[in-house]
């Protein structure tokens, strides 16, 4: 029996995410083999006018292929997949799989080959700059562990979070991205976090429903060389294959002069992957009314009603702060009183406590404004 929630899905992400037009293409790429979303993703396509390419990956195929990876046989996988991308007009990628930490043992050398050649260019390089693109997760019984629910309700949940009125938030968004425009100094205070730094002249950019789904984020990026004080993580963050929790960064001048974690040594060694990893290229406000705790997803988490995400690494083409790496460790601090609350301000002035806006132009990303 075919679930209706899944076609109005695939129909909102070829329409409305990546607004396939006649005769473009479209390249469908699964990791996991999920057939009913990629053959409804395939239907769509066409009806739209367009022409669907679809590859499949699976998540411990990659593993195998990353433990014995060569840089010089990863350059030739990325100048195939480059050669793909280059002709493509839309992407669409579709994240699925029993474990987050299926490259937990892939040592830190060929994660990076895999970082400088498909990471460069296949993503880097074509992907997020010249397609029009969405990445999404699919529902597995695993993500519903990691969110503490059952499989059914899970199901529930990413199905309202998925197929939530996008062109409602995005016209929502609209007051914060004018403000963080007219905006210099930010500052974030909560439990263990006292931070500053400058926005200004970095654009603001809007996120609904158009890269990522699910969706719900406004974020710029700060001037490189800005940021000073103390930022406290209270949700963990999977990265290279495993979970960081506790993470707690010391700024000066832009740069991190200190990281700890569960896992120090291990933190260190990421931020040290070149000069760019220790500055930050992305702060973003989540606003997503669906999304409320983290699930170590860090397409869900960031998006997280109340939250902020401060992103060490690379910075995007949009919100340019000259920040370059070959990481971008998107984050998250939540702000509503359940996990400490705290403040954001904007030159001086208090625009959201305790995760809510308390101005009156930007309440309409309140939550029960945008359900």
């Amino acid at each position: 029996m075919k679930d209706p929630r899944i076609e109005k899905l695939a129909k909102n992400l070829i329409n409305y995410s990546v607004e396939l037009q006649k005769g473009e293409k479209v390249l469908i790429e699964n990791f996991g083999l999920q057939r009913e979303l990629v053959t409804a993703l395939v239907k769509e396509a066409y009806l739209a006018g367009g022409y669907p390419f679809v590859l499949l990956k699976d998540q411990q195929v990659d593993r195998a292929l990353l433990l014995g990876a060569e840089e010089e046989q990863f350059n030739m996988i990325a100048d195939f997949e480059a050669n793909v991308m280059s002709k493509m007009d839309a992407y669409i990628g579709l994240r699925s799989g029993d474990n987050i930490n299926e490259q937990a043992d892939v040592p830190d050398d060929k994660i990076k080959i895999h970082g400088n050649t498909i990471g460069k260019k296949v993503h880097r390089d074509i992907r997020v700059p010249k397609t029009k693109w969405v990445v999404l997760r699919y529902p597995t019984s695993n993500m519903a562990q990691l969110a503490k629910m059952s499989t059914e309700a899970f199901e529930d949940f990413y199905f309202d979070v998925c197929n939530l009125d996008y062109g409602k938030m995005d016209k929502a968004m609209d007051s914060l991205v004018e403000l963080m425009n007219r905006t210099d100094k930010v500052r974030l205070t909560g439990p263990g976090t006292d931070l500053t730094f400058s926005i200004k002249d970095i654009p603001a950019i809007k996120c609904a429903g158009h890269a990522n789904i699910p969706d719900g984020e406004v974020y710029s990026a700060p001037v490189r060389d800005s940021v000073n004080g103390v930022i406290t993580y209270n949700t963990p963050s999977p990265y290279q294959g495993f979970t960081f929790e506790n993470v707690k960064l010391t700024f000066k001048d832009g740069k991190i002069v200190e990281a700890v974690a569960n896992d120090t040594e291990r933190i260190n060694k990421i931020f040290d992957t070149d000069e760019g990893a220790r500055y930050v290229g992305e702060f973003a406000i989540g606003v997503n009314p669906y999304i409320l705790n983290p699930m170590q997803d860090i397409l869900f988490d960031e998006k997280i009603a109340g939250s902020f995400h401060f992103t060490p690494g690379q910075c995007y083409d949009e919100a340019f702060n000259g920040n370059h790496s070959n990481i971008h460790w998107d984050m998250v601090n939540i702000q509503r009183p359940e996990y400490g609350g705290g403040e954001i301000y904007f030159d001086d002035v208090l625009i959201r406590k305790d995760g809510l806006f308390v101005i009156p132009e930007l309440e309409g990303l309140n939550p029960e404004n945008l359900k």
